[in-house]
């Protein structure tokens, strides 16, 4: 345990410990940085898995929406009936092991700070340390969003975000649920709930987009590049997933024709017994299910005033625009799964430059 007064002493503090912060600590042993001598990596989960450990357990390895192998090990010979939970967590934690990156937790990092003579000082529940750069790599698993919509305090029914989903749909049944959202979450919830549920209504703000054939490369690249333009101008990064469109694949296509996956646009106000539109048309609920996504988790970077009047980081690649000693892997275009292998290698070759002094500590 560290001492709260004392602050050790390393080149690189890593948050996170997700698919992001794995690759930016695998990156940085081959550049020759030592775990614990030059760098830490701090993660606030229990163990090995990153967001992935929370996941419902009918989300199995088969239905996850693209999962790419992290540097220097593929995962091999899965099980697609398993729950990703326990494939993927079972892989970060041999890759841990492979590769000796010592991840330290569970450890809750509660602001990061200027600190003395140009270095970070970064607070945590197990004492302070003291860095030359820091790569954020928290994800978005602790910040799920919630919509406010008016009336939603009178709603005599439960309220449930997909942080929460049990993964046991038969919790439902025979009640009337909504699901609001259009991503991937929302239409598998839909298909699970849907043969217990009495009845379901799904809503969404925009309608949703069915990408046909197989996501390819070249469609991946555009896709990538509509994000980050965002978190270059500072504003609020969108998933990669929120670009690529939904897959139409045949539990999907038999979702429509079922009239499962029939979506309605977005309800106007919550009623203490269900929702409501503008023209008044009413649907009763017992549940509403917010599959609404997430919020980039960085309020601990917050004492060093990053946020743009967009209300986003401005990031040129993985570095903070107003503070190049700042890292974000996982962040806007490098959320997705291969977008973080390849963040977490720009973002260390950028810190060995910083470190080297070719770059300026300073914006």
């Amino acid at each position: 345990m560290h001492g709260v007064d004392k602050a050790d002493d390393v080149d690189v503090v890593v948050v996170g410990a997700g698919q992001a912060g794995l690759s930016s600590a695998y990156h940085l042993r081959r550049s020759g940085f030592e775990p614990d001598r030059d760098f830490v990596v701090l993660d606030r989960s229990p163990g090995p898995g990153g967001a992935w450990q929370f996941r419902w357990p009918s989300l199995t390895y088969g239905k996850v929406h693209g999962m790419h192998a992290l540097p220097g090990m593929e995962l091999t010979d899965a099980d697609p009936a398993r729950p990703s939970s326990q494939v993927i967590g079972a892989y970060f934690e041999e890759y841990e092991r492979t590769f000796g990156l010592r991840v330290r937790r569970p450890v809750e990092v509660s602001a990061v700070r200027e600190g003395e003579g140009g270095r970070l000082r970064v607070e945590t529940s197990d004492g302070v340390w003291s860095a030359r750069a820091l790569i954020n790599a928290t994800g978005t698993w602790n910040r799920p969003f919630w919509p406010r919509y008016p009336g939603q305090e009178t709603f005599r029914g439960r309220q449930v975000h997909t942080a929460q989903y049990s993964g046991r749909p038969e919790e439902f049944s025979g009640l009337r649920v909504v699901v609001v959202g259009g991503g991937a979450s929302g239409t598998q919830h839909l298909l699970e709930i849907a043969p217990y549920a009495a009845a379901t209504t799904w809503v969404t703000r925009r309608p949703p987009v069915f990408r046909e054939g197989p996501f390819d490369e070249d469609a991946g690249r555009a896709a990538v590049a509509l994000v980050e333009e965002r978190v270059r101008q500072g504003l609020p990064p969108r998933s990669v997933v929120s670009v690529t469109g939904l897959p139409l694949n045949d539990a999907v296509r038999q979702g429509i024709a079922d009239g499962v996956l029939d979506r309605q646009p977005m309800f106007e106000r919550i009623t203490p017994d269900g929702v409501e539109w503008a023209d008044g048309r009413r649907v009763a609920a017992d549940v509403i299910l917010w599959a609404t996504g997430f919020r980039p988790a960085i309020d601990h970077l917050a004492p060093l005033r990053l946020r743009t009047p967009g209300g986003g980081i401005q990031v040129d690649g993985t570095r903070a625009v107003a503070d190049p000693r700042i890292h974000l892997v996982g962040y806007g275009p490098s959320a997705s799964t291969i977008g973080a292998n390849r963040a977490g290698r720009a973002a260390v070759r950028d810190i060995r430059r910083l470190l080297a002094g070719e770059l300026p500590a300073a914006a």
